[in-house]
């Protein structure tokens, strides 16, 4: 995986219509499963368990505190790089919040979790809503196409991916071991500041990575 975001990043800048589309398209899928995640009430990814745990202090919107956060990982990337960053992963981790923020302000979770009937089962001695369990499993796997989309477009990875890839670099570590050091490190962050951690975040660590490659190749053959 690291290797093929290396490569996708290496990419000239002279994007075509259909990587721009395939960009967009990924984005706002990806704000969409986050919302999901949201809805669920399961825990959300990583990123967002701290960027909502900012945004409840802080009370200036989703999008305004992705931005903080990127905008953070981009002064680490910067300082260790010394070379000016990307900004494309600036903008990807920017529109997903902003475009949370419009979903929220439209309520989306009517025509989802509020659409779905309320089926609860005891598992376990806990009582799941049926109906959320559906919607985060559905939102799992439309983040991991999102995933897929963006890459290949070539125009703007994750933040969180950006990071690895230098510590990849700089330490010889596995892309496995920064990524769950850098996501570890933001759902705590976020757990802290009152951020929704739950099965969902766990879920988004070790089940939405290994389904981008597959998603990729489905992408590269049919489409």
């Amino acid at each position: 995986m690291a290797k093929l975001l290396k490569d996708y990043m290496s990419e000239p800048l002279d994007w075509r219509r259909y990587q721009v589309f395939m960009y967009c398209v990924g984005i706002v899928l990806f704000s969409l499963g986050a919302k999901g995640f949201i809805d669920a009430k399961l825990g959300t990814d990583p990123l967002d368990v701290l960027v909502i745990g900012m945004n409840q202090h802080m009370g200036a919107g989703l999008g305004v505190c992705s931005s903080l956060v990127a905008v953070g990982f981009l002064a680490v990337w910067m300082a260790w790089n010394r070379k000016l960053p990307p900004l494309t992963p600036f903008v990807s981790t920017s529109a997903v919040g902003f475009l949370l923020d419009f979903w929220n302000a439209i309520h989306v979770e009517h025509y989802t979790i509020g659409a779905m009937p309320v089926i609860n089962a005891n598992i376990g001695g806990h009582l799941f809503n049926v109906s959320a369990v559906g919607l985060d499993v559905a939102s799992l796997l439309i983040c991991s196409y999102a995933s897929a989309l963006i890459i290949m477009s070539g125009i703007g990875i994750r933040i969180m991916d950006l990071v690895a890839i230098t510590m990849i670099e700089k330490w010889d570590w596995s892309f496995f071991a920064a990524k769950m050091t850098l996501e570890t490190g933001l759902f705590t962050s976020g757990w802290l500041l009152g951020g929704p951690m739950g099965i969902t975040t766990v879920l988004f660590l070790f089940l939405v990575g290994p389904f981008i490659q597959p998603f990729m190749w489905v992408n590269a053959k049919y489409i």
